[in-house]
């Protein structure tokens, strides 16, 4: 993987950030919305994401679950009922190689993993992309999302220690 950068951008560009309202809302498939999720499986990592379902919270993602593909997490996220994010950690990785834990944004340059999707305390929300046309397509859907303080993150802003949510 080489230098990263951005359209106008003077430094390398890892991926977006924005803050989502704490409400109720569709919003793993909102955001994700320009990813081909069938391309991927996905490694679902500690989270915490409901349903809002019978006058009651269901948890979106069963305890046992740690990998999904493409079409189930499609099928799990494009519901009806709204749901409500407390925390988020999705990695996209594909289909024909291997997953594993990512800690560190230098673990996620060496690995297969193409996209990390996290949120934590219900609105901070992060996207690292190693491909720059998907991320620039992640930014546009998001601001036109209309969420708050969307902006690149590069290795100057970069504040992540780690890429888990707990």
């Amino acid at each position: 993987m080489g230098v990263r950068k951005g359209k106008n951008m003077g430094q390398n560009v890892r991926g977006i950030s924005f803050l989502i309202p704490n409400e109720y809302d569709k919003w793993l498939f909102n955001i994700l919305k320009p990813i081909d999720f069938k391309k991927y499986k996905w490694s679902i990592g500690s989270g915490e994401e409901y349903k809002y379902q019978d006058n009651d919270l269901i948890r979106l993602f069963s305890d046992d679950v740690s990998i999904l593909r493409g079409e189930e997490l499609f099928k799990i996220i494009d519901t009806v009922e709204p749901q409500y994010i407390v925390f988020a950690d999705l990695k996209a990785f594909p289909l024909d190689t291997n997953s594993f834990d990512i800690n560190t944004y230098e673990d996620f340059l060496v690995s297969d993993c193409e996209l990390i999707f996290l949120i934590v305390d219900s609105v901070y929300t992060s996207i690292y992309c190693k491909d720059l046309k998907t991320l620039s397509e992640l930014y546009v859907n998001a601001a036109s999302l209309k969420v708050d303080s969307l902006t690149y993150i590069t290795d100057d802003n970069d504040f992540r220690n780690t890429l888990r949510v707990r």
